[in-house]
């Protein structure tokens, strides 16, 4: 192994992810560039009717970032103090963090231990008279369990959320992620399936969410500068409370471009996956997360989950053993309740979700992006095969 001396795999580094910009790209930003309008104009918009079309949702409303798309989604449902929400421990800070913006308390629900998506029955035990939504993550890009989910948030009067950052381009019984719960969350950050720089969406049916979070984007007032321009007035009238949390045109015409090949890259990250999958099956020391056959998943992310019994080493040792081979490995995540901030502040202790708890000392996230050409991907599995050989029990 390099890590003990020898060659490694690759001579350059192969990231966990990154963008992909061609063109195309370049020439949608040079283009507001070169326009009147760099932020609140006209090609916000464009961007959002793109997207509510794309995913078959009535309404989208563009932020500048996952985490303010989670923060207008709960502000939205009027999470306040007193309220709570479940959110599966398995996640970014972002997703439980977004609550805790609001004034509200994020319950967390353990995983489903062979997809690590949010477990339903356990999310529905942690139901009480407090509880006002659920959030469910599409880990990796796997939609969740959303008829489960939506039977068990019907039943108790609750808002259901997803936080779909990782599975833009996925799909659930046929129908597409971002048309499947009352609110669906999308990032836009460079390493997911699509980029805007920086930036984030919510899609929804429900209009009175849509016009609320439209205005909680914007310092909480009524219409933007452009909408003002239009109208040739200058009156503006703040209602509620809200940020900036403003996308620019800059943003939103790099993904209406990056938008158009979504469905392309989401079947090359597909392949590779399933290149993955045939190679990695008879190895004893490691094992992927079981799919759901009635998804498409996304593959935002290839989590590899390490047979610990069928090893010498833990996570750690195979983690910088395939770094020093050049294979850029991430882990995604370390639970959110176990994260100092949520010990301190709410008392949560290694414990509470034991299944995430285990998962976490488990996993590793290969590389996986639709730029991955078919000799990147032959890298990642001799050099997963190579340790796993060297830590093989």
């Amino acid at each position: 192994m390099a890590l003990e001396g020898g060659t490694p795999v690759r001579a350059k580094l192969l990231p966990y992810s990154r963008q992909s910009i061609d063109e195309q790209d370049v020439c949608a930003v040079t283009d507001v560039l070169r326009s009147d309008w760099l932020t609140t104009g006209p090609a916000i918009p464009a961007f959002e009717q793109a997207f509510a079309a794309f995913t078959g949702a009535q309404h989208a409303v563009a932020v500048n970032s996952g985490t303010a798309a989670l923060h207008a989604a709960m502000h939205a449902i009027s999470i306040t103090e007193g309220d709570e929400v479940i959110v599966p421990a398995m996640t970014f800070a972002a997703t439980a963090n977004a609550v805790l913006y609001c004034g509200g308390t994020p319950v967390f629900a353990d995983s489903d231990p062979e997809t690590l998506l949010i477990d339903p029955k356990k999310a529905e035990s942690l139901i009480t008279a407090k509880t006002k939504a659920i959030i469910a993550v599409d880990y990796g890009g796997q939609p969740c369990e959303y008829d489960a989910l939506r039977a068990i948030a019907d039943r108790h009067h609750l808002v259901l959320v997803a936080d779909a950052c990782h599975s833009v381009g996925g799909s659930y019984k046929g129908r597409p992620v971002g048309s499947l719960v009352d609110m669906s969350c999308f990032s836009f950050h460079p390493v997911k399936p699509m980029t805007t720089g920086e930036g984030g969406m919510i899609t929804t049916d429900n209009a009175e969410f849509a016009n609320r979070m439209r205005r909680f984007r914007n310092h909480g007032i009524t219409s933007d500068h452009r909408q003002r321009h239009e109208e040739g007035g200058w009156f503006y009238a703040m209602e509620e409370l809200g940020y900036n949390y403003r996308l620019t045109d800059i943003h939103a015409v790099l993904g209406m471009a990056q938008m158009k090949r979504v469905s392309e890259w989401t079947k090359r990250r597909q392949a590779i996956a399933k290149r993955y999958d045939a190679a990695f099956a008879p190895l004893p020391q490691v094992r992927p997360l079981k799919v759901h056959p009635d998804v498409s998943h996304a593959y935002h992310l290839y989590v590899l989950r390490l047979r610990l019994e069928a090893c010498t080493a833990d996570r750690e040792k195979f983690f910088k053993a395939l770094r020093m081979e050049n294979i850029g490995v991430n882990v995604h995540y370390i639970p959110v309740h176990t994260h100092p901030y949520y010990t301190k502040r709410f008392g949560v202790r290694a414990g509470l979700c034991p299944v995430a708890e285990a998962a976490y000392e488990q996993i590793i996230s290969i590389p996986m992006f639709s730029g991955m050409v078919d000799q990147d991907a032959a890298d990642v599995i001799e050099a997963v095969e190579k340790v796993c050989q060297a830590y093989a029990r």
